[in-house]
């Protein structure tokens, strides 16, 4: 089968980008597929020139470079979302490649067969206009930026969404939920993302811990705290920081990690009198070692469709804080039925929480 795979950029550094790479190699090197990726950028990735040829009966990945356009992120994204078509046009009428079928992690084109929805901007745009004027907001060009590019991005998935020629595959039960919510599909397949449990084990994990803490000069007597992920706003990183600044009388040190500006974070934790206690690292193709420094997962996030980080922590048997809400609690306990990590799910504070758990 020839596939045409539709992606602004592949690496193993974001979750919805790491999982596509994994699937990318499955289906070339394990199901023999002709995969042509259309990407601005690819890393961690192996993959062949565009104008290559495969051995007869083999699969492989053929890179097709999409120029990119400096700017706002607004105009990156349109630009993109043009130029990825002319590409595959081009090489259509041009080379004659034709595609059994067109694959988009996302929203990325108009003409997608197969759509794997990872995230839904219906639902970030709700949780952005509840948001308001948050203290750890972002300024109010940024903000502006931000609903416009909400707006353009809801206005695609309605028109793609809502197409029933359109298949749709969510990585979790909540997330087909919220598309039949908002787009009436009660067609979606549910294909959870996976976790590689070679990686992901409390022997390697361990095994990693002492280099990993040296590093980052954590204290035997710390107590370190992980969340991983980007849109921090999002992901709770401001419900961490008040938990830390209640709990100050306790040896809490915490590990942000992600894409992120932390500027705005940093700021918050000065204010709070807790910056030396906090770290703000980039994200890395290797996530293990931040698992390996740490001592609690906390994931006070308002919404994430499946919770990669939350299954990985579960697999390197940490104990993890997370809210009652759905997608996290029951993504984790898909991918590891065993339940070798711990949950703490309750709806109390965060400094409430926090508290119990060193209590037990």
């Amino acid at each position: 089968m020839r596939l045409a795979v539709v992606s602004p950029f592949v690496d193993r550094r974001h979750g919805t980008e790491r999982a596509l790479a994994e699937l990318l190699e499955r289906l070339a090197h394990t199901y023999h597929c002709e995969i042509h990726l259309y990407a601005n950028r690819v890393e961690d990735l192996s993959v062949n020139n565009s104008g290559g040829v495969l051995p007869s009966g083999t699969g492989g990945i053929f890179w097709h470079k999409v120029p990119s356009v400096p700017g706002p992120h607004v105009l990156q994204f349109l630009c993109w979302f043009l130029l990825n078509s002319v590409c595959r046009r081009w090489d259509r009428w041009v080379h004659g490649v034709c595609y059994d079928l067109v694959l988009s992690p996302g929203i990325n084109c108009l003409d997608a067969d197969v759509v794997l929805v990872h995230a839904l901007f219906h639902r970030l745009r709700e949780l952005a206009r509840a948001e308001g004027l948050a203290s750890t907001a972002p300024g109010l060009l940024r903000r502006l930026h931000r609903r416009s590019y909400y707006a353009l991005l809801t206005a695609f998935e309605r028109r793609i969404y809502a197409d029933p020629k359109v298949s749709l595959a969510a990585v979790s039960q909540r997330t087909a939920g919220l598309l039949e919510k908002y787009f009436g599909r009660q067609d979606v397949r549910v294909i959870p993302n996976g976790v590689d449990t070679a990686q992901f084990s409390p022997s390697r994990r361990l095994a990693l811990r002492p280099e990993a803490r040296l590093r980052r000069k954590i204290q035997e007597s710390d107590f370190v705290l992980l969340l991983i992920g980007n849109d921090w706003q999002v992901k709770g990183l401001e419900t961490v920081l008040r938990a830390m600044s209640a709990l100050r009388e306790l040896p809490i040190r915490l590990i942000a990690a992600g894409e992120d500006s932390p500027d705005t974070f940093r700021e918050r934790a000065e204010l709070l009198g807790i910056s030396d206690q906090c770290r703000f690292e980039p994200a890395r193709e290797d996530p293990l070692d931040f698992y390996a420094a740490a001592d609690l997962y906390v994931s006070p996030s308002r919404e994430d469709s499946f919770g990669l980080p939350v299954a990985g922590a579960v697999f390197g048997s940490h104990v993890i804080v997370k809210p009652r809400l759905g997608p996290i609690c029951s993504s984790a306990e898909n991918v590891n039925p065993s339940g070798s990590g711990r949950g703490i799910s309750r709806n109390n504070s965060p400094s409430e929480l926090m508290h119990r758990h060193f209590a037990e």
